[in-house]
Order: C-alpha cells, then sequence, then structure tokens
C-alpha cells in the first residue's frame, strides 16, 4: 500500500516532472525515501534553497515543461523565494513542494514554525495545503495543471510530514486517474482563445503606415513564434524589438534578429522615438527598472518607457495564445515576404588588454552553435549583445525578475534540461557570491557549464544605479560599500573548493586561451575575468 510520499513522487513523474531540485529536511523525510521507490525521478542535491529554484527556472525555460523542488518548511522556502521570485516574472512553470508540520505540532510553536502559506502566495500563481493523504493525488496533479498554466507559473503545495508517511487504503487509489485526465487534456489547449478583434486591429494599426513596433515577450520571443512574428516585420515593416529582460531569446545568425529594448528611460526613448504604435505580443507595458527621477524634461507618466504619442496595444496577453495570434496575425498579409535573417559574423579573437569589451569579442568570437547562454553579467555584459548577435544560434537567458543571483542556478537548471547542449554562465562577480554552492552542484552532476565571472571588485551596476538616482556614489563610505575587497574574492580557489576546474586570466589572450579548452572540455570549467571596474 503505497505511502503519501511515494504518491507524491508517482504524480508528479505521471505528469512529466522528472527532476527533482531538492534541499529538504526533516518533514520531506519520506518524500526523499521515495525518491528510491520511484525511480524515474531524477533527484538533484542543492546545499541551499536558492540553487534549488533557480535551477528549476533554467530547467523549465529550456525544457519547456516543470521540475520540481524540494523544500523544508518556511524557512526553506523563504530562502528559495528569490529565484521563485525571478520565475514568476519569466512565466515559468515551477511546482514547488514544501514539508511542514503535521497539524499537531502546529500549536506547540516548535522552532520552525512558520506561515509558509502566505510566503509562498508572494511568488505563488496557486497554492495548496494538503491535509489528508487521500486528497494528495488530486492535489498533485492540479499543482502540476497551474504550473503549466497558461501563463506559466510557481505553483506551491505544501505537504505536512505526517500526509507524507500515511499510507492510502485501495479506495483512495494512486492518482493516475487525474494525471491521465491532466495529459489527456495537455496544457496547450487550455490556452485562451486567440481575439480576432486583436488581430483585426493590430493588421489595421500596421497597414496604416505609422511607424510601428512589434513587442514580443514569452513564447513570442523564440520557436514558432519569433518565426512568426518575423514575418509579420517582413510583411508591413514593423520594427521587432524583445522586453529587456526576455526568459528565453532565440538569436544568433540564420535567426530573425531582435534588438531588446532598453530598460532605462532615456534609451528606451531613443529606441522608441518616432514610433506611433507599439503592439504588445506576450510582452506587458514596459516599465523602467526603477522610479528614477525624471532628468529627461519629458512629460509622461513616471516609470513608462514610452514616448508621449505613442499609442499601446495588446495583440495577445496572459491566457492568450501569443504564438497562435502571431500567426493569424502574419496571415493578414500576403503574399508572404523573405524574413531577414542575422548574417553571420563572429568578431577577431581579441589581444591585448582584458577589458569587459574584449572578453565580449571573445566570447562572439568562440561561442558553439547550439549554445545556453545565462546571462548575469550586469555592467559588464554592454558590448555581448553586438558580440554575439552574429554567433551561431543559440539561446539566451536572462535575469527577469532582477534578483540577482539566477545566473550559476539557472546554468544547471539548463544543462540538466539539454545535456547535449553547451552551457556559458555568464557572471557579475557580485552576484556570482550569492550563489556559489551552485559551482559544487555542477561538479557533483558532471555538467557541462562554462563560467565566466567578470571579475572587477566592486558592484559597478549598483554604483550606476545610485547615479540614476541622483545619489552621489563617491563619498567615501558609499564607495566602500560598491567595494568587493579586504579581502579579494579568489573565485580559483573558490571554485576548485567546490569541485570545479579553475583559472585567472588577465589578457586577452589568456582569456581567449582559457574559454577556448573550457568550451572545448566535458564537465564545468571556471574562468576569472579579470577586468577593469565599469567608470562610475
Amino acid at each position: 500500500m503505497p505511502n503519501g510520499a511515494q504518491i507524491l513522487i508517482e504524480g508528479l513523474v505521471d505528469a512529466g516532472v522528472e527532476v527533482c531540485f531538492a534541499h529538504p529536511g526533516t518533514s520531506a523525510a519520506h518524500i526523499v525515501a521515495a525518491l528510491d521507490d520511484v525511480p524515474r525521478m531524477r533527484p538533484v542535491l542543492c546545499l541551499v534553497e536558492g540553487v534549488a529554484t533557480g535551477a528549476a527556472d533554467g530547467y523549465a525555460r529550456i525544457a519547456e515543461k516543470p521540475a520540481c523542488t524540494l523544500l523544508h518548511r518556511g524557512a526553506g522556502l523563504a530562502n528559495g523565494l528569490v529565484h521563485l521570485h525571478n520565475a514568476r516574472r519569466a512565466g515559468t512553470p515551477v511546482v514547488n513542494i514544501v514539508g511542514d508540520h503535521a497539524p499537531r505540532h502546529h500549536r506547540l510553536d516548535a522552532p520552525l514554525e512558520s506561515d509558509i502559506t502566505s510566503l509562498a502566495r508572494t511568488v505563488s500563481g496557486w497554492t495548496r495545503r494538503t491535509y489528508q493523504v487521500t486528497e494528495l493525488a488530486g492535489d498533485v496533479a492540479e499543482a502540476v495543471a497551474a504550473a503549466y498554466g497558461p501563463p506559466g507559473a510557481v505553483a506551491t503545495l505544501v505537504v505536512p510530514a505526517d500526509v507524507s508517511s500515511s499510507e492510502a487504503d485501495k479506495s483512495s487509489g494512486t492518482g493516475r486517474g487525474e494525471v491521465a485526465e491532466f495529459l489527456q487534456e495537455g496544457p496547450r489547449s487550455r490556452t485562451g482563445a486567440v481575439s480576432s478583434a486583436a488581430v483585426a486591429a493590430a493588421a489595421e494599426v500596421l497597414r496604416s503606415g505609422e511607424p510601428a513596433v512589434l513587442l514580443l515577450g514569452g513564447a513570442a520571443t523564440h520557436g514558432p513564434g519569433l518565426h512568426a512574428a518575423a514575418r509579420v516585420a517582413a510583411a508591413t515593416g514593423a520594427r521587432l524589438l524583445c522586453e529587456p529582460f526576455p526568459a528565453r531569446l532565440e538569436r544568433g545568425a540564420g535567426l530573425p534578429p531582435v534588438e531588446r529594448l532598453a530598460c532605462g528611460t532615456a534609451d528606451a526613448f531613443v529606441q522608441l522615438a518616432d514610433v506611433r504604435h507599439l503592439l504588445l505580443a506576450g510582452a506587458t507595458t514596459p516599465a523602467a527598472f526603477a522610479a528614477y527621477p525624471d532628468q529627461h524634461g519629458r512629460q509622461v507618466p513616471a516609470g513608462r518607457l514610452i514616448p508621449d504619442g505613442c499609442e499601446v496595444r495588446s495583440l495577445a496577453e496572459g491566457r492568450e495564445d501569443v504564438t497562435a495570434a502571431l500567426e493569424a496575425l502574419a496571415g493578414a498579409f500576403d503574399p508572404p515576404r523573405p524574413v531577414p535573417q542575422k548574417s553571420p559574423r563572429r568578431p577577431g579573437r581579441p589581444t591585448g588588454e582584458l577589458t569587459a569589451e574584449s572578453a565580449a569579442a571573445a566570447i562572439g568570437a568562440l561561442l558553439p552553435e547550439g549554445a545556453i547562454v545565462v546571462d548575469e553579467s550586469n555592467t559588464a555584459g554592454l558590448w555581448l549583445p553586438d558580440a554575439t548577435a552574429g554567433a551561431p544560434p543559440h539561446d539566451w537567458l536572462t535575469l527577469t525578475g532582477g534578483a540577482i543571483g539566477q545566473g550559476l542556478p539557472a546554468a544547471v537548471g539548463a544543462a540538466l534540461a539539454a545535456p547535449d547542449r553547451p552551457v556559458l554562465a555568464l557572471e557579475a562577480d557580485g552576484s556570482a557570491m550569492h550563489t556559489p554552492q551552485a559551482l559544487w552542484t555542477m561538479a557533483r552532476e558532471e555538467l557541462d557549464v562554462t563560467v565566466v565571472v567578470f571579475d572587477n571588485r566592486s558592484y559597478s551596476a549598483l554604483g550606476l544605479e545610485l547615479m540614476s538616482t541622483g545619489a552621489d556614489p563617491h563619498g567615501e563610505r558609499a564607495a566602500d560599500l560598491l567595494e568587493l575587497s579586504r579581502p579579494d574574492l579568489d573565485f580559483v580557489g573558490l571554485a576548485r573548493s567546490l569541485g570545479v576546474p579553475a583559472e585567472q586570466a588577465t589578457t586577452a589572450e589568456e582569456f581567449t586561451a582559457l574559454l577556448n579548452r573550457a568550451l572545448a572540455e566535458p564537465g564545468p570549467y571556471l574562468v576569472d575575468c579579470d577586468v577593469p571596474r565599469a567608470g562610475v
């Protein structure tokens, strides 16, 4: 007779959830034991909850199906909230399993007692606590369905210890009926119908001849959605832009070129200066990263990245199928015209001084076909988009929610989702220190991840943010809070202590050689890229 833990794991794998990123505790003891009874689930140990949740996000962005996490009570969930926030912003499907006390223990106010449900709701689109083992199978099926969405979401299921350990009698079954019903329905079939009125209105706008931009997000930045958007642009002359922080952007030679909308108000206004119509395809109305003081003399609603005179219209949002909407819009313009493609173009291998710019050139020169780039390079990454635009086709994952420390865990998840593809994690030094434990998981799982740490010994991005808000970052105490020194960080020593081979590069030639070797060899490798601090 199965217990609740076995029903939980069997229900997840029957619904296609096959990887569990775990940082378990006492409350999940029976769930841990059940992993031996259900070998179809692959458990991956993470040394901290933030690695588990960030890895689940990276996995689902590439696999296009959810992984699950296994966390320990409210404290464990709290440690993982930061990257569940990023997953929520990305619309990533994640099934979040959180163990808890048995109900009889709550009244004792034990040390790990907390309000798990309230914490979960800050990042979850669906939250439930299972009270009876007979309810667990149905709750699992609903959690997976809620994670798929649409839109994709974090679904958190709280499973008390007594539910995990309780046995289910024969009449309760194992939940295969609920899971089978979910699989038969399929996640795509629950997508909301395309609005024919929205498609017709968008077509009318594009036929007007006034300057227009298609702003892409979600499924419109890769796969069939991207190609449908490119057909629209080819037929109408509309420009393609995508959100400032796309969850997954397909790019490179032979693919439709898509520029990212800047997240700063002044730069975004330059990009949209002459645009009269902004059509949202899977994207939301763009907003600045923060409520910066108006330093540009423009009369616009605070924080919006839209200039005066630009009309915003939605083609597809929320539950609507943005790919189908773009395909319908493309079909309104006949005959189809050739779609522009990015020409193959690589920078030469750099020589001389190692800077963020020369490092970007080396990455563009060496980026392998089919690579997955997880980009958390921050200020050091300003030169990367242009340097890699003409490289062989690849996927680009960004920091969707702005909560730093996502890059290394997301690289773990992406590598597990696509073990036949090279993964390149581009990390700022300050961000890397939020989740360095991910390196240990890379080593343990023998993942093909090349990590580049842009080591400028400072929080350069924060210095620029202070300036954007009108604050002065140059005062003695303020400047000291932006310096990563006294002592300097030793990324080579840190990586090696966690099982990842590592070397430091101080010249462009050294960096190019190390990056070339790291990309060619299987398994993880870290290159410490010693670059000057960005000017502040």
